[in-house]
């Protein structure tokens, strides 16, 4: 049965970088597959990838020797099913405030004894080079569990949810972050006050010892937090590497004022 190295390289204190998928295009994943990220993430929550592209994606990652993860829409145990029985190596929860939501999305991801995942499928047995047997025993060493703290309340319950036995790493998706800190009033809080707020995740995670990641969007982000100490980095996402790399093409060719204002993918 294949080994979830990015899982692995995690217990051993080794930054893993990868990015985000949410284009849902087979032939460009098959091809990001094969840059030399540590892993890939299927975007469920915020693209319009559908459960049956999910699966063929995560197949063809597999293949290419990347790891698989998926983002699921909500933790809940029917989206986390669905993406590891469709052969995804691990799962992203987004919006995980408190210690009973995090208990549950663990035991999602967990066969019985431990958690109370339905055994049943093949794709996933198939994506890890093993039988089902040998899958059924050794899935639950195999998937990687990555919990998102993405509110002041996740941050207050930080070590809480960090201590978690199952927790494998934890992830901040920084906008939503930033959005849940807003005052009543809708006023986004300062640089120094969201990045204070990160420190106090990276800091618990230090203290639980769990690794913590976050995304960003350039190289130069990706080392600085590394250096700091954060661990699961993502950069960016497929579309806006694509759409990065579109833009500089139309400056260098200096062809006027055709540059939309894209948000940020």
């Amino acid at each position: 049965m294949n080994t979830n190295t990015v899982k692995a390289a995690l217990k051993q204190g080794q930054p893993q970088v990868g990015t985000w998928l949410s284009l849902g295009d087979l032939f460009a994943t098959r091809l990001m597959a094969r840059v030399g990220l540590n892993y890939l993430t299927v975007d469920l929550e915020h693209s319009p990838i559908d459960w049956s592209q999910a699966a063929a994606l995560f197949a063809v990652i597999a293949d290419a020797g990347c790891i698989p993860l998926a983002r699921v829409p909500e933790g809940r145990h029917d989206h986390i099913k669905r993406v590891l029985d469709a052969g995804a190596y691990g799962i992203i929860c987004p919006m995980i405030d408190t210690v009973e939501h995090a208990k549950a999305c663990i035991a999602a991801a967990k066969y019985p004894p431990i958690g109370n995942r339905s055994v049943g499928g093949s794709l996933h047995a198939l994506n890890f080079g093993a039988s089902a047997g040998d899958y059924y025993r050794r899935a639950d060493d195999e998937i990687l569990v990555v919990l998102q703290t993405e509110s002041p309340l996740g941050v207050q319950n930080a070590e809480a949810i960090y201590s978690l036995p199952g927790v494998d790493a934890i992830f901040v998706g920084p906008n939503d972050l930033r959005a849940q800190m807003r005052t009543p009033d809708g006023k986004d809080p300062s640089a120094e006050e969201f990045e204070a707020m990160l420190q106090r995740i990276l800091a618990a995670g230090k203290k639980t010892g769990t690794p913590v990641g976050l995304h960003v969007q350039t190289t130069e982000d990706v080392k600085r937090r590394i250096a700091e100490g954060w661990q699961f980095l993502a950069i960016g996402s497929e579309m806006a590497m694509m759409v990065a790399q579109a833009q500089k093409i139309v400056g260098e060719l200096n062809l006027g004022d055709k540059k939309k204002d894209l948000a940020r993918y």
